[in-house]
C-alpha cells in the first residue's frame, strides 16, 4: 500500500492544503470529523482522488482498561465514511482510574508513555487485538514523544516496538520527530530504535516540527521541521523505503508557500537518504525474546498508571523512580494544554475574560482534574468562576451567566430565546 507524500488537514488550513499540488493524501483526526459527514473541503480532496486516513488520539489503547466499545465504533464509522485502506492510533494512556483501582476516573487530556515493561506490553497487545477485531481496515500504532521516562523499564523503544508487532501484527506509525524527543528528553539514541524496530512493518511515516527551551524538547506541531529531525528521517530512509510520509502541524500555521516548502524538504531529504539498489536492511536486530506478563498484568498496570497521572493532573505526590523536576514540567505542559484546546472548543470564553482567561484557567486546573472531554472542562471551568464569585466586570458577568446556561440544560435553548437575549445585550451595550 503505497501512500506517498502527505500533509495533516486540519480546519485552519483546508484552503491551503487543497491549493498544495503533489499531495497524495491527506490525514485528518478522527475524533474532529462527524461520523456522518465530512467537511467539504475533505469531500473536494477525495474527489480528487486524494486518500485520507484518519488518525485517532483517544483511544488510550496502552491504558489499563480495555478499549472503550464506543470509541472504536466511533473510528470504525469514520474509516468507513472516508473508504480509507487504515487507520491510525498512539501508543499511550490517556485516562486512569476507575473501577480497576476504585478511584476516580482522571482524563490526561494528552498522550502519556507506557512503560515499556512486560506487564504494560501484554496489556497493550491484548487491548490492540480488541481494536482490530472491531475494526474495518489494518491499524497503525504511533510510538509518541515524551517528557518523563518510567523508572524500572524492561525493554528499549525498539524492542517493545518490535514485541508488539510480532505478537499482533499491527503495523506502526512512525514520528521521526517523537524520536529526536526521546533523545533530547531521555537520552535515547534514535538510531538504535531503528536499528532493533521492524522497518517493514512501517505504514507510514511523521515528520513535525518542535521547540527546545531549557534542556527539554517540547513536541508543539507548531515550529518548523528542524534539522535534527530530518537527520532521524535520512536514518530511517537508509534502512527502509516508508510506504507514505506526512508533515504535520496542529497550530501556528504559516502560509501555503511555507507549507510546500517544508514538503519539498521533506522530498529532498528522502532522495539523498535512499541506499543504492540492493542495499540497506529490511529489519534490525536486536528484538526482545517473547516473555508472558505474570497474571494480574491489568491491576498492576492500573495501579501504576493512576499513581502517575494523579501526581500529574491532582497533585498527589510523585510514584517513587520519577525524575520530580520533569513531573513538574509534564503537569505544567498539560494544564497548559487544557488551556489551549478549552479556548478552540470554547472560543467565547477567552473573549468574554479577557487577558484574565488564561490565569483563571490555569488556577483553576490546579484544582480541578479534568475527568470527561474538554467540552465538559469548559463547562466546569466557567461553573466555578460562576460559583466563586463570579466576575468584577457585569457586562463579563452575564454574558458568562448566559453562555453557561445556554449550554448546561438538557438542550440548547429555542432560537426566538437567543434572538431576544442578543437584542436584550445591545440594548443595555453588551
Amino acid at each position: 500500500m503505497k501512500l506517498g507524500i502527505g500533509i495533516g488537514w486540519r480546519p485552519e488550513i483546508a484552503a491551503e492544503v487543497e491549493a498544495l499540488t503533489g499531495i497524495d493524501w491527506v490525514e485528518a483526526v478522527a475524533e474532529n470529523l462527524c461520523a456522518d459527514h465530512l467537511p467539504g473541503s475533505l469531500v473536494r480532496l477525495r474527489e480528487r482522488g486524494v486518500t485520507v486516513v484518519p488518525h485517532g488520539v483517544s483511544l488510550g489503547l496502552g491504558g489499563a482498561d480495555r478499549p472503550d466499545a464506543g470509541r472504536l465504533a466511533g473510528l470504525a464509522a469514520r474509516a468507513e465514511l472516508l473508504g480509507t485502506p487504515l487507520v491510525t492510533e498512539h501508543i499511550a494512556f490517556v485516562r486512569a482510574g476507575g473501577p480497576l483501582t476504585a478511584t476516580p476516573r482522571l482524563e490526561a487530556g494528552h498522550l502519556l508513555p507506557v512503560p515499556r515493561t512486560w506487564d504494560a506490553l501484554e496489556v497493550l497487545c491484548e487491548n490492540v487485538r480488541i481494536a482490530q477485531d472491531s475494526l474495518p481496515v489494518p491499524l497503525a500504532l504511533e510510538n509518541i514523544a515524551a517528557l518523563i521516562s518510567w523508572p524500572d523499564e524492561e525493554l528499549t523503544e525498539g524492542q517493545f516496538l518490535a514485541e508488539l508487532v510480532e505478537r499482533t501484527g499491527v503495523r506502526l506509525l512512525i514520528d521521526v520527530a517523537n524520536l529526536h524527543t526521546n533523545h533530547v528528553n531521555r537520552g535515547e539514541d534514535p538510531a538504535k530504535a531503528l536499528d532493533e524496530l521492524p522497518v517493514e512493518a512501517i505504514a507510514y511515516v511523521h515528520v513535525a516540527g518542535g521547540v527546545e527551551k531549557d534542556g527539554v524538547w517540547h513536541d508543539t506541531h507548531a515550529h518548523p521541521v528542524t534539522a535534527p529531525v530530518l537527520d532521524v528521517l535520512a536514518e530511517l530512509r537508509s534502512r527502509v523505503d516508508p510506504p507514505g510520509v506526512l508533515l504535520e502541524r496542529d497550530d501556528a500555521f504559516p502560509p501555503g508557500a511555507e507549507l510546500a516548502a517544508e514538503l519539498e524538504t521533506i522530498r529532498v531529504t528522502l532522495r539523498a537518504a535512499a541506499p543504492a539498489s540492493g542495499a540497506g536492511n529490511s529489519r534490525g536486530a536486536g528484538a526482545a525474546a517473547g516473555k508472558p506478563a505474570a497474571p494480574g498484568a491489568r491491576d498492576r498496570t492500573a495501579v501504576a498508571q493512576t499513581a502517575l497521572l494523579s501526581s500529574l493532573v491532582a497533585g498527589t505526590p510523585a510514584p517513587e523512580g520519577f525524575d520530580h523536576r520533569r513531573l513538574r514540567v509534564q503537569s505544567r505542559a498539560l494544564a497548559a494544554k487544557r488551556a489551549d484546546v478549552v479556548s478552540k472548543v470554547a472560543p467565547e470564553l477567552p473573549q468574554i475574560l479577557g487577558d484574565g482567561y488564561r490565569a483563571a484557567f490555569l488556577d483553576y486546573a490546579r484544582a480541578r482534574p479534568m475527568s470527561g472531554g474538554y467540552r465538559r472542562d469548559a463547562l466546569d471551568f466557567a461553573e466555578r468562576i460562576l460559583i466563586s464569585g463570579g466576575l468584577a466586570d457585569p457586562v463579563a458577568q452575564r454574558r458568562l451567566t448566559h453562555w453557561w446556561e445556554d449550554r448546561s440544560g438538557p438542550r440548547p435553548p429555542r432560537r426566538t430565546a437567543r434572538l431576544v437575549r442578543a437584542a436584550r445585550a445591545v440594548l443595555v451595550g453588551k
